[in-house]
């Protein structure tokens, strides 16, 4: 570890613009840290996805540079942090299978059954806020509370909006809703997802993939894997 060597961002992009770069320099800001990292990521999830691979990447380096660093923030205080960086950071950094409130950073933690995925990618990237932006989408769901919910419940918002606008997304999501009626949209856009119950279903499923079509399995966790660090 050198004297504060964060400056390259990843692939393409500029330092300001990675969120890995910008995690690191936040957690310097805020604790008042002299030390550096050299950061390498191998980028796996497809950008544009609404998988929160970004998201997720910055957390990651919060939870490990608080670590490696001994900067000593509390979990709460790394989430606050990550608020700054985007909405979707903080429950990254929490770590567990929870219930998102507010802007993302009010949480009451969930137990959910175990659950293997199909995880389907359109060849479109989905801009989130022609999304957020779109003036169809439906702003007046009502609110459910956490005690409410129950899994398997409840839809996409978002979903309805990113399938007329991008009809590679409406075609996988039939395509998947075939085998499992429950697939969903992630986040705001492009993939496409469902849960089994056990591994080799969503196996099945995935052995039928039409030639052309982008998808690979996934295992539930019920915590981060550094939900302990």
């Amino acid at each position: 570890m050198g004297k504060n060597p964060l400056g390259r961002g990843v692939g393409a992009l500029l330092p300001e613009d990675d969120l890995t770069v910008r995690a690191a320099r936040l957690l310097q800001a805020a604790t008042g840290c002299r030390q550096g990292a050299t950061i390498h990521l191998a980028k796996r999830l497809p950008m544009g996805g609404g998988l929160g691979g970004g998201s997720s990447d910055a957390a990651t380096v919060l939870l490990a540079l608080n670590h490696l660093w001994q900067s000593g923030l509390a979990r709460p205080a790394l989430e606050k942090l990550g608020l700054q960086l985007g909405a979707d950071v903080p429950v990254f950094i929490h770590g567990r299978n929870t219930f998102a409130e507010g802007v993302g950073e009010t949480f009451t933690d969930v137990d959910l059954p175990p659950a293997t995925y199909l995880v389907l990618h359109p060849e479109v990237n989905v801009p989130t806020g022609v999304i957020f932006g779109a003036p169809e989408l439906k702003r007046d769901t009502p609110t459910m509370r956490p005690a409410e919910w129950h899994h398997g419940q409840g839809r996409n918002d978002l979903e309805p909006v990113a399938s007329a606008r991008f009809p590679a997304v409406a075609e996988h999501l039939a395509w998947l809703r075939q085998f499992a009626p429950q697939a969903l949209m992630t986040g705001s856009g492009a993939c496409v997802f469902a849960s089994f119950p056990a591994r080799n279903q969503a196996e099945a499923v995935l052995a039928r993939l039409p030639a052309g079509t982008a998808g690979w399995i996934a295992d539930g966790l019920a915590a981060h894997p550094l939900a302990d660090l």
